[in-house]
């Protein structure tokens, strides 16, 4: 099963104390990289969270971003830390007596200063906690699949469009590359004859020889082969339902582009060519196409 790299999931969870929404993003990338965003104090559970995303993602750059939203009251504490609220009382006399200020220091100033206040989160069940939070991250995947699932459908339906007219104009390519022999053979009789004219016998031997010659260097039927069984071979993954092997193709790809290259050199003909610019051509948009594969 041929899956997209880029979707987005969106999951909620709510139990007695909190609501949890879920939101994952994946987008193209040459390995697995997942990232979490959450409230510090639910670090304990980011393993886990990316453990669940892995199930579903084999590669690609995922960032998770989890909100949790507070239904309890009371679920933070918040504490006077005496001895801070001590250090700038006494640094603030202190700089009163050095500059001879009679300002008082005022109780509302002292207390906004920083860490005059804390604010303490409530001890938490991290097992109750986690349950929650993966309830929402396993919907919001749930979602990202089914999304990469449905783009990955397009996807294969293009490859396999593709890779259709790219087996057609193999044939078209055998077909032109039978008349390139017996073509050279009439051009080399041709040159003969504007350069002798017809007064001297045309030695047939010599001419198939050199035909013969050239035939062989022109050759490519083997790559004309290669390039088809690596068609057969992209259909074969594209049809293969346990996976979808993205780095496969990526490589099918390359081996595809290859062959094209050798026909096309190989082939010294301006009709076999235009046709290879063409699946060169077809065989690039599968290039594009394939670097969106998981």
């Amino acid at each position: 099963m041929i899956k997209s790299m880029t979707g987005f999931g969106k999951g909620e969870s709510i139990d007695s104390k909190r609501s949890i929404t879920a939101e994952i993003k994946a987008v193209n990338h040459r390995y697995t990289d997942i990232t979490v965003k959450m409230p510090r104090r639910y670090a304990f559970a980011e393993e886990k969270i990316k453990a669940a995303v892995k199930k579903i993602v084999a590669r690609g750059k995922v960032d998770v971003s989890i909100i949790v939203d507070s239904l309890a009251d009371g679920d933070t504490t918040i504490r006077l830390n005496t001895a801070v609220a001590k250090q700038y009382y006494n640094n603030l006399q202190e700089l009163k007596d050095c500059f001879g200020m009679q300002d008082s220091i005022r109780l509302e100033f002292l207390a906004g200063l920083p860490d005059v206040f804390k604010t303490i989160p409530d001890v938490e069940d991290e097992d109750e906690i986690t349950a929650s939070l993966l309830q929402a991250v396993d919907a919001a995947c749930a979602r990202l699949d089914e999304m990469r699932i449905a783009e990955g459908a397009k996807l294969a339906e293009d490859l396999v469009m593709r890779g259709s007219l790219i087996r057609e104009m193999t044939t078209q390519i055998a077909e032109k590359s039978d008349l390139v022999k017996e073509a050279y053979m009439i051009k080399i009789r041709d040159r003969i004859k504007d350069l002798i004219g017809d007064s001297i016998e045309i030695p047939e031997d010599r001419i198939l020889l050199e035909a013969a010659i050239f035939a062989d260097k022109c050759n490519i039927t083997e790559e004309l082969v290669r390039l088809d069984s690596h068609i057969i071979q992209l259909n074969s993954i594209i049809a293969d339902g346990k996976r979808s092997d993205g780095k496969k193709l990526d490589f099918l790809v390359q081996e595809m582009n290859r062959e094209a290259n050798t026909i096309g050199s190989k082939a010294n003909d301006i009709g076999i060519t235009n046709i290879v610019l063409e699946i060169k051509s077809e065989i690039e948009k599968i290039r594009e196409q394939v670097q969106n594969i998981e």
